[in-house]
């Protein structure tokens, strides 16, 4: 079921019939974070329902808004003025007071890639990417409004740390932490990870290559596993070794940092 889109109210385009985890909700608003429920003459019957619904969009900081269908049919000009005036679709304010953060740097500025660095950080914080979960599957995932100035910036170092290392440009990934220490024909066939090694072959590995780099996920597969995986039968040149061990380095830092994202209070 596609739901139909831009249906406006005072600027903010609603979703109506979306689906969000296992429920289907009549409207949906992502850029005021609102639910709209109309509810039919049965709505007694399944109290225990919407009660579970209700506290399953909530748990994602969803606003639920029940308005009878009675009203809806009888006095929509009383529902309208409800909606106008109900408080989840003034704006959400974007710090206490209603004042805008300072984001300025000590330089006196920030850039749009320092903006890219604080979501770059929000999305790989296992926190937030735990609750959020159910959410991130059927729609673009909520970011956080940085709850001062100081999380802010201690999210974007964290989050251009992660990116420089995902594209291989820090100088971190050129200190490897795996060896290479056998010869032979360098031909890729099953990986196989034993005792800390990743054997390419019955013979050659790489050694000291940490589990969570070998077991890390991004999305749906395994970096260190399927850069192998796609080599098999191929023999690997000597730029190669030296890319893997870069990744090894990458993955086993992007954990660590991960780390250091969830010590920061984000809201």
């Amino acid at each position: 079921m596609e739901p139909s889109k831009n249906k406006q109210f005072k600027g903010f385009d609603f979703d109506r019939q979306k689906i969000i985890g296992n429920y289907i909700v009549d409207f949906y608003c992502s850029n005021c974070n609102v639910v709209v429920e109309i509810d039919g003459s049965s709505h007694d019957d399944k109290v225990e329902y919407d009660a579970q619904r209700d506290a399953f969009l909530q748990n994602l900081e969803l606003t639920v808004i029940h308005i009878p269908v009675s009203d809806v049919m009888n006095n929509m000009n009383g529902v309208m003025e409800m909606l106008f005036d109900h408080p989840a679709l003034k704006g959400t304010p974007p710090a206490e007071g209603n004042e805008p953060l300072q984001l300025s740097s000590p330089e006196g500025y920030f850039a749009p890639i320092d903006i890219l660095d604080y979501i770059y950080a929000v999305l790989h914080s296992p926190i937030y990417r735990e609750k959020y979960k159910e959410f991130l599957k059927i729609d673009f995932p909520r970011v956080p409004y940085p709850k001062n100035a100081d999380t802010f910036w201690q999210l974007v170092k964290l989050g251009s740390q992660i990116r420089q290392i995902h594209l291989l440009e820090s100088p971190v990934v050129e200190k490897y932490i795996t060896q290479y220490p056998m010869d032979g024909d360098n031909v890729v066939g099953k990986p196989v990870y034993k005792n800390g090694n990743v054997y390419i072959n019955d013979m050659q590995y790489f050694a000291n290559v940490p589990q969570v780099a070998w077991d890390f996920y991004i999305g749906g597969y395994q970096p260190a596993q399927k850069w192998l995986k796609d080599r098999k039968d191929r023999t690997l040149e000597f730029e190669d070794i030296l890319h893997y061990q870069k990744i090894i380095v990458a993955l086993s830092e992007t954990d660590r940092l991960m780390k250091e994202v969830d010590k920061i209070e984000m809201e």
